[in-house]
């Protein structure tokens, strides 16, 4: 069964969606055209489309977060806009490193437009994220953006780095899912505390809330590349297992010793792609390993000490359920 977004995300999209596409206005023609077809707002031939522009949890949380220190929702709106160009910006960069072919059930932008195209649209998209976010004339705000920049790339790197490496054990992968994904689920909930002038302790407690959410979202975004539905997730059966992805149930299994991750290590190994039949194998010897089922725990981990923030935080009840509503959302997604 599908998990919906809770009501909260889909309403934001009311006040993120007019802004982020004034702000994608602003950019060149060319990088204009491209950022608008990855987004799902046209087609390949620039005519208007619905093809879906992700859940856009990250400016939702921006909201919630001004919210949940008392502000309005509008006050949070530059850095809901920022936190949105800049994961986008990772999505069109990502695709080309990864060598992926579909997102959201349509071509990748370098498989339509080619790899320059795709690259160049990635950074307009990190430029117009900072600038955005500075004219909202709170600094504090637009340094948190750009050290989050720089974790998520670090990150990035280190998932690079993974490709050769058979050695990588389960806190290494951990730290790269912080840098690759947490860092700016932390940086959305803190810039939205942050435009809310919310108070340092207050702004703590939300980042710290984002922080775990986002471990949250990704440890599932790793069990959903290799458990997840095609028809659902928009990706090929299997499809981090395709690559030979370091991802975390991967790791855990391949460092478990046991039998099971020795078996997935020679599978990781061979030279040839692996074949149909060996994917399936290799998805059952993660899950015999006990990866799967500790991926799970770990994800339920994060769970706990976002809550535990949420309790200390106090928001206004509304503000509290919509933010628990978004934790479950994370934790119980198919897609």
């Amino acid at each position: 069964m599908t998990v919906t977004l809770p009501a909260e995300v889909s309403a934001s999209q009311a006040l993120v969606r007019p802004a982020l596409r004034a702000a994608v206005d602003e950019l060149p023609g060319a990088m204009r055209r491209v950022v608008s077809y990855h987004l799902g707002w046209t087609d390949e031939h620039g005519e208007p489309a619905d093809g879906g522009g992700g859940k856009a949890l990250r400016p939702a949380l921006a909201l919630l977060a001004a919210q949940a220190v008392r502000a309005r929702p509008e006050v949070a709106v530059p850095g809901a806009v920022a936190v949105e160009l800049v994961h986008n910006f990772s999505l069109l960069h990502d695709d080309v490193m990864d060598g992926d072919v579909e997102r959201r059930h349509r071509p990748t932008v370098w498989r339509l437009f080619g790899t320059p195209a795709a690259i160049l649209a990635g950074d307009s998209l990190l430029t117009l994220a900072i600038d955005v976010l500075d004219r909202s004339a709170d600094p504090v705000a637009t340094r948190c953006l750009t050290a989050a920049v720089q974790d998520l790339i670090a990150g990035q790197a280190a998932d690079v780095d993974f490709e050769t490496r058979l050695d990588v054990d389960p806190q290494e992968c951990l730290a790269m899912a912080e840098g690759k994904t947490a860092a700016l689920m932390r940086c959305s909930a803190e810039v939205g505390a942050l435009l809310g002038r919310a108070s340092p302790v207050a702004a703590r407690l939300l980042a710290e809330f984002g922080r775990c959410l986002g471990m949250a979202f990704q440890l599932v975004d790793d069990l959903l590349g290799i458990w997840g539905s095609p028809e659902v997730t928009g990706k090929p059966v299997l499809a981090d297992l395709r690559v030979r992805k370091k991802s975390v149930p991967v790791v855990a299994a391949l460092t478990s010793g046991t039998e099971d991750g020795a078996a997935l290590r020679r599978l990781y190994q061979q030279p040839d792609p692996p074949s149909e039949e060996d994917l399936t194998t290799m998805a059952q010897l993660i899950e015999r390993s006990g990866a799967l089922d500790w991926t799970r725990d770990q994800a339920r981990q994060y769970v706990v000490r976002a809550t535990t923030c949420l309790d200390r935080l106090h928001p206004p009840e509304p503000i509290h359920a919509a933010l628990a509503d978004l934790t479950r959302f994370v934790v119980e997604r198919d897609r």
